[in-house]
């Protein structure tokens, strides 16, 4: 009951509280830049070589605000939107009329699913136990190649990683192609043609993100290895002639996951913004690019869209990964 009051309920109150806020904060920023979707439509449609004349343009400008939900007064669409929500509607994309926020945001959530698993799963799991052997054999040469490697590349910003893999593997030595997630006119089936075409695709952003994502975890874990190696449990250990293997896998790196497994948590929203940029690179067809071009044209339905959807998914990982952490760290749950 203890568990239930002290650590389920706070964290539940959190996540909702942090989800509120969220949207709150999604509604307000983009109605602060100067950019009227409506103004942007209209003069989208004249310079196609349309006429619209004074009563026609405010006729089309009311049908435009009652079809986007900027009808009223701030409180009013604010309140729409929550009720909107609830209904799972985020309304009409403004640059992709009359294609609706679900619809697009259903095709480029795949693409970014599949690419963000994939880079943070094997990042984590490889960064975290080549960081573990590298902090007990400190020592060797080895770790400390991977050290200075580590040192190089982590401080390079996700774009600029990710330009110098484009450049060297797109059109230098042109092993992979520079853009998109399949062949253009390819069917998407479940064939191995299909599927070998797409690992193809997102093979240079998947490396770029799992490199950098591992060299953090590397470094990181490799530091936490020094320290728990130091500790006296594990000296009484080494004295008493316990097999190294055990002390490396039982002793050290067990007690070393313990943060590592908070830090996750920690790190889904940078991971997430490292992926959105990764793929505007790549032009990959995910929710990165659409939220870039969302921004572009002033799409407020589709960029509050996108980020409601992220803000949501990333705090419920949050979640369930502050819930399942006390069947990893026994002492949470005796407290």
């Amino acid at each position: 009951m203890n568990f239930v009051k002290r650590y389920l309920i706070p964290r539940l109150v959190q996540y909702i509280l942090v989800v509120f806020l969220g949207v709150t904060a999604v509604f307000l920023i983009p109605r602060l830049t100067p950019t009227d979707p409506i103004a942007h439509t209209i003069a989208q449609i004249r310079s196609q070589g349309a006429y619209l004349d004074p009563a026609t343009v405010d006729e089309f400008i009311q049908d435009l605000k009652e079809l986007y939900g900027l009808e009223g007064s701030i409180l009013d669409q604010y309140i729409g939107l929550w009720k909107r929500l609830f209904r799972g509607d985020f309304g009409v994309s403004f640059f992709q009329f009359p294609t609706r926020v679900s619809e697009l945001v259903g095709r480029a959530l795949p693409w970014t699913v599949g690419l963000l698993l994939t880079t943070t799963v094997i990042s984590w799991v490889a960064g975290n136990l080549v960081g573990g052997l590298a902090g007990y054999f400190s020592r060797k040469r080895w770790a400390q190649a991977l050290d200075f490697a580590a040192m190089v590349i982590r401080p390079l910003p996700y774009y600029i990683f990710s330009f110098t893999l484009l450049l060297l593997f797109g059109y230098v030595i042109r092993l992979f192609p520079i853009a998109g997630g399949a062949a253009i006119g390819s069917v998407p089936s479940f064939t191995w043609s299909y599927i070998a075409d797409v690992l193809r695709h997102a093979f240079l952003p998947a490396l770029s993100l799992t490199i950098l994502g591992g060299t953090i975890w590397f470094q990181t874990m490799k530091l936490i290895v020094q320290n728990v190696n130091a500790e006296s449990f594990v000296q009484y250990a080494k004295l008493g002639g316990v097999k190294e293997g055990i002390i490396v896998s039982k002793y050290v790196i067990r007690n070393a996951m313990l943060p590592q497994i908070t830090a996750l948590g920690l790190a889904l929203g940078q991971i997430f913004s490292g992926a959105l940029i990764t793929e505007i690179v790549f032009s990959y067809p995910g929710l990165g690019t659409l939220l870039y071009n969302a921004v572009i044209t002033g799409d407020y339905n589709l960029i509050m869209g996108i980020t409601i959807f992220s803000i949501v998914a990333i705090t419920t990982a949050i979640l369930l990964l502050d819930l399942l952490y006390p069947l990893f760290d026994p002492r949470v749950r005796y407290r």
